[in-house]
């Protein structure tokens, strides 16, 4: 017999012939950050031949249980970040800050990396990112670079705007409105985009996915609420309810985006439907997406499931609904701080169509992300009743023991 490339061929049959695909060995994949994202990822990789490493600072991180190999470091290192990756087949991300300088070497030496370095170069850096969109003439709000403060005051007409630091950034964090002038003084002395408030109708999100030989699948966007006072996503529902013209820029937009990205991988693009019905970028995620958990149930492949048929190189799995979701976040409550207690659990897991997924984070703390809850249903009206319920019933609080 012959194997060429990753085709098995007998030796009585023609190269012609209808190939099919073998399996040889384990391949080492890792993953740079052991959080919920990464736990996620780990739980869909056991269905796949893969040995699995994950580099984290924090032991008791909620991946760390779950991979095959624990290795204890800074994923910001170039030093820790190439003697982690450089003895792997591929290598990915759980969030975006990371070193890149190390990502970059590894790929020169053979490792595949999700995504390619060059496009993580871009997303990880807000200006960056956002003068990608002018260049390749992709819709977002008007915005301006400032440096430092001094600059920021300098921009009075521009107002009101959302001022957002160029690094560090994540749910929420990073990220002030400057509605007058008297507010300027609130904004970083530090790079940031100054981005123009829009009139928004709705907020969207698309997860898009990109295999190594440019095959492309499109989950279906997903209408996002945030609460307005940790400013990270507070329930999420899909199918997003969208008039056809508009569900088509959405689509045509997110396209032109990851092609001009030029990277395989999972891409999570949030955007702006504006009271007219334009169609403007806010940002995009080079990773699996907290918009896309609900892919997990009720999906035919997660996001989760289809980063590795990318990563491993298979077929890209069937990204459409099975039945309509949402998802209600699990977030610190506000006051407190310590060991985590889930109070109306017990009611949550005895309603039908419900999945709950806890982090496993020792430790609450008012806004942190502690876990996601999915519903199922055919009718959007149970959905929207079941997420008040869970809103308003499950509580991630803190007790003595």
């Amino acid at each position: 017999m012959q194997l060429t490339g990753g085709i098995y061929f007998s030796e009585n049959s023609s190269r012609r012939s209808t190939p099919s695909f073998y399996i040889c060995q384990m391949k080492k994949v890792g993953i740079l950050g052991g959080g919920q994202l990464g736990r996620m990822l780990l739980q869909a990789a056991i269905n796949y031949p893969v040995e699995t490493y994950i580099l984290e600072n924090d032991a008791q991180c909620p991946a760390a249980h779950l991979c095959h190999h624990f290795i204890k470091g800074d994923i910001n290192s170039f030093e820790d970040v190439y003697n982690f990756g450089k003895g792997l087949d591929a290598i990915t991300i759980e969030i975006e800050g990371v070193n890149i300088h190390a990502l970059e070497k590894l790929e020169t030496e053979g490792v595949l990396v999700y995504p390619k370095p060059a496009a993580l170069k871009i997303i990880k850096n807000k200006i960056f990112q956002k003068e990608f969109y002018r260049q390749y003439q992709i819709p977002t709000s008007d915005f301006v670079v400032t440096q430092n403060l001094a600059e920021l005051a300098e921009q009075v007409d521009f107002l009101p705007a959302v001022h957002k630091l160029s690094h560090g950034g994540y749910d929420g964090k990073g990220v002030k409105m400057i509605k007058n002038k008297e507010d300027l003084g609130n904004g970083f002395d530090a790079p940031a985009v100054l981005e123009k408030k829009i009139n928004i109708k709705k907020e969207i999100a698309l997860i898009i996915a990109v295999s190594s030989t440019g095959d492309i699948r499109f989950y279906t966007p997903v209408d996002m609420v945030f609460d307005q006072r940790l400013h990270l996503l507070s329930h999420q529902l899909s199918p997003a309810e969208l008039p056809e013209k508009v569900f088509w820029k959405v689509e045509a937009i997110a396209m032109k985006l990851v092609k001009e990205l030029k990277s395989p991988g999972i891409f999570a693009v949030e955007l702006f439907v504006d009271i007219d019905d334009n169609v403007l970028v806010n940002e995009t995620a080079p990773r699996v997406h907290n918009s896309g958990h609900h892919s997990i149930e009720a999906c035919y492949s997660s996001q989760f499931d289809m980063l590795w048929r990318i990563i491993l190189q298979y077929p890209l799995g069937n990204p459409d609904n099975i039945l309509p979701a949402a998802i209600v976040n699990l977030v610190g409550e506000s006051g407190y701080t310590g060991p985590a207690c889930y109070e109306g659990l017990e009611e949550v897991l005895k309603m039908d169509n419900v999945f709950v997924h806890i982090y496993g984070k020792k430790e609450t703390k008012p806004g942190r992300k502690m876990g996601h809850v999915t519903i199922l249903s055919s009718e959007r009206q149970e959905l929207l009743h079941k997420v008040n319920q869970i809103k308003n019933g499950l509580k991630v609080i803190s007790k003595e023991l």
